[in-house]
């Protein structure tokens, strides 16, 4: 128990000092604070979700102690949170059916668990990076007007601080940037979100912590309802004033939960191509070049949801053995 409580309060003290690092304005800070859940999440994967929430607590007390108020509700908010129920989640399974038990554990002795769908756990991670971004432009004001505004001052500072010339340019651009700026911001909570969850996963496993069978992520699906979450974010992007900025973040968090998706599909239509390996590192390099091609992952995703790609693939007869 005291070895429990002494990694919590270190990944908790270790999570604090990376979120902590962003008031230095060093670039390597911004890394350290989007790799903050980090030490939490292996905590929760490692030594269960408690330990999360004993160094979350801890951690936010010191950072409220030094900081103030502020920065421990967005410690809460924005790292311990989503490191402790996304750790919970992927803990979380139950013994499976009699029936599927007898197809594969019953054989072997050792019972068969059915964890928490990963897909899930992909559409609760999109919800808190929708939350996490909603609670950060809230802070800059109460409604679009404030917060535009405010994301245009501090854009201005940046930009039309270092080419004071280009005024024309520098004010459409600012506009531009201001636009789509929630959207943004959800998608890089959505993938840094992500991106700890799964290096804790590795971390956890490769130390033989890991309390869970380590899931096929070929077969990562969202729910269905969530399409017709996605419809309705998109719908109102249209509307105007808050309820668009926040529909625009939930679209952006939904659309790379489909992205995600996509790569899945992607890896599971592949299967059976020589250069498999090929298409797969060529696709992700362009999506990682670009950015934009992402977009057909999401469209993939989406397209695999309704129409179901991958069950169809994976039910096809195998090709008949070659004639000797």
């Amino acid at each position: 128990m005291m070895t429990t409580v002494l990694i919590a309060l270190a990944a908790g003290a270790a999570s604090a000092l990376m979120f902590a690092s962003i008031i230095s304005g060093a670039l390597i800070s911004l890394v350290l604070f989007y790799l903050a859940p980090l030490p939490l999440m292996v905590a929760a994967l490692g030594w269960g979700p408690l330990s999360a929430t004993v160094g979350g607590i801890a951690a936010a007390s010191g950072l409220g102690a030094i900081f103030g108020l502020p920065y421990c509700i967005a410690f809460v908010v924005t790292i311990a949170l989503p490191a402790w129920w996304l750790g919970h989640l992927a803990l979380l399974g139950r013994p499976a059916t009699a029936a599927a038990s007898a197809g594969d554990g019953a054989a072997s002795g050792a019972p068969v668990m059915e964890w928490y769908p990963v897909g899930r756990i992909l559409l609760w991670t999109a919800g808190f990076a929708a939350l996490t971004t909603v609670a950060a432009l809230l802070t800059l004001g109460g409604d679009a007007g404030a917060i535009s505004a405010a994301l245009r001052r501090g854009l201005l500072r940046i930009i039309g601080g270092r080419d004071p010339v280009a005024s024309g340019d520098t004010e459409h651009l600012v506009d531009a940037l201001v636009t789509i700026a929630p959207a943004a911001a959800a998608i890089v909570a959505m993938l840094t979100l992500t991106l700890n969850l799964w290096l804790a996963a590795k971390v956890t496993a490769t130390s033989g912590r890991l309390h869970r069978s380590w899931p096929d992520m070929k077969s990562v699906a969202l729910p269905q309802l969530t399409l017709a979450a996605l419809a309705l974010a998109l719908a109102f992007c249209f509307t105007g004033g808050l309820l668009a900025i926040l529909a625009q973040i939930a679209s952006a968090a939904l659309m790379m939960a489909y992205a995600l998706t996509g790569f899945a599909v992607l890896h599971t239509l592949t299967l059976a191509l020589k250069s498999r390996a090929l298409w797969l590192s060529g696709t992700y390099a362009v999506v990682l070049v670009f950015g934009w091609p992402v977009l057909a992952m999401v469209g993939l995703g989406v397209a695999d949801a309704i129409f179901g790609f991958r069950r169809r693939y994976l039910q096809r007869p195998p090709p008949p053995a070659p004639v000797s």
